[in-house]
């Protein structure tokens, strides 16, 4: 399939009332078809795996396109310098969550793009920081403690962050590392309680937020079973 067969197919998945309905969420992209996430995932399958046409995919600049090439690029084939020419186009949450969650954070280099980007101070590159960290929270099932004991800290010195794309992220991350297991929800609950004290309101609303979802009776006997199967 070419890239022209691909973004015809795209285009006659499109929804204006989509579209209209993305930019009610904050989703704000230079031009967008307005094609359904079950349709990306049919075109996807369809196309297979194709580090090139994820390529060309991507430099069309159109939303759909990209969202796509997040699901047909191979992981394996993602370079450092790749991953830096994107995250640099990311203008949207939703952009850079879908590419960070079906794409960066399967490649070698997530976790050190995630501390790097958490640096930037650019609105979604940093978000697209801690969007990695929440990923690999859920997916990376083998990771050892340590590599998310150590993201505490970098998560409550941004939670002053004020901007949405940024505080969102950042309380997303917060809550994934301490929905692991009970030792690093301990730790979590500790941190949120720390970041509760900051005078930020954002840094109030990541506290308050975590804290009812970390201290909360389903998330504790979910960890507790977990426990009871090993």
């Amino acid at each position: 399939m070419t890239i022209k067969d691909i973004l015809t197919q795209l285009e006659s998945h499109g929804n204006p009332n989509n579209v209209a309905g993305m930019a009610r969420y904050g989703i704000i992209a230079k031009k967008a078809f307005g094609v359904s996430a079950p349709a990306l995932r049919a075109i996807a399958k369809e196309v297979g795996y194709s580090h090139g046409l994820a390529l060309k995919l991507w430099a069309t600049e159109i939303y759909d396109a990209r969202i796509l090439a997040a699901f047909i690029d191979d992981p394996k084939l993602v370079t450092e310098n790749q991953m830096e020419l994107w995250v640099k186009d990311f203008d949207n949450w939703a952009i850079c969550d879908g590419v960070c969650l079906h794409l960066f954070r399967k490649t070698p280099y997530a976790r050190k793009k995630a501390k790097q980007w958490t640096k930037r101070k650019e609105e979604f590159i940093r978000r697209a920081g801690f969007t990695l960290f929440a990923t690999l929270a859920v997916h990376d099932k083998q990771a050892d403690d340590k590599n998310f004991l150590q993201l505490l800290p970098i998560i409550k010195r941004a939670s002053a962050d004020e901007r949405n794309g940024v505080k969102k992220a950042v309380n997303w991350a917060l809550r994934q590392i301490g929905k692991r297991n009970l030792a690093l929800n301990k730790l979590a609950i500790q941190t949120a309680k720390e970041i509760k004290k900051i005078d930020s309101p954002s840094a109030r609303w990541i506290a308050s937020d975590a804290l009812r979802e970390l201290t909360s009776d389903a998330v504790r006997k979910r960890l507790l079973n977990n426990v009871n199967e090993k």
